[in-house]
């Protein structure tokens, strides 16, 4: 479920960090926004994608990993949330937990100089846009990873990025989203 980001002038984005190039300030920035949008809040995080293209396993990483931590998720490894199910699981866990907040968390193809960076931003996102699905748009908030070059084959450029690349992001989402939230939040 690769997502294109569309700015629009009601959409803002929090704070962007760059996976690839260590910044204090940015990560502390990333952390303490999150922290903010989050404080007191009952916790979802909608991990969208899945293990069968390199590419697309950002969500479901990230989700098995804050999985292993305690929180509550949809969308891992072993259970993707992709194109397939994702309307109905999104819909069951909202209709039976009532989450406060949903965090969508989703891989996406950008320029070359973006691989590598994560935004946080202040809307939904909409998966499986690169690749031309028509899907509803997923959370509250969304964290982004942008994994590889968009415009053109986006299908086999899924398949063409390279696993360092993915499981750098995947590792660096799930320790910005550890320090910010405290896992006592998440609805688990």
């Amino acid at each position: 479920m690769e997502v294109e980001i569309i700015p629009e002038l009601s959409r803002k984005t929090f704070v962007s960090v760059n996976s690839l190039v260590y910044n204090f300030g940015e990560r502390q920035s990333f952390i303490s926004t999150l922290n903010d949008l989050s404080l007191g809040k009952k916790v979802l995080f909608a991990c969208i994608g899945t293990d069968r293209a390199t590419g697309d396993c950002l969500g479901p990483l990230v989700g098995t990993n804050l999985k292993r931590l305690g929180y509550t998720v949809l969308g891992t490894l072993a259970e993707p949330l992709h194109a397939q199910n994702l309307i109905s699981e999104i819909n069951n866990v909202l209709a039976i937990q009532r989450p406060d907040i949903v965090i969508a968390i989703d891989a996406c193809l950008g320029k070359t100089e973006d691989i590598g960076m994560i935004t946080l931003a202040d809307f939904p996102l909409t998966p499986g846009s690169a690749v031309h699905k028509n899907l509803p748009s997923v959370g509250d908030i969304s964290i982004l990873g942008v994994v590889n070059v968009g415009g053109f084959f986006e299908f086999q450029v899924l398949q063409g990025t390279r696993l360092h690349t993915v499981m750098k992001l995947a590792a660096d989402i799930t320790h910005l989203i550890w320090r910010a939230i405290p896992c006592s939040m998440s609805m688990g």
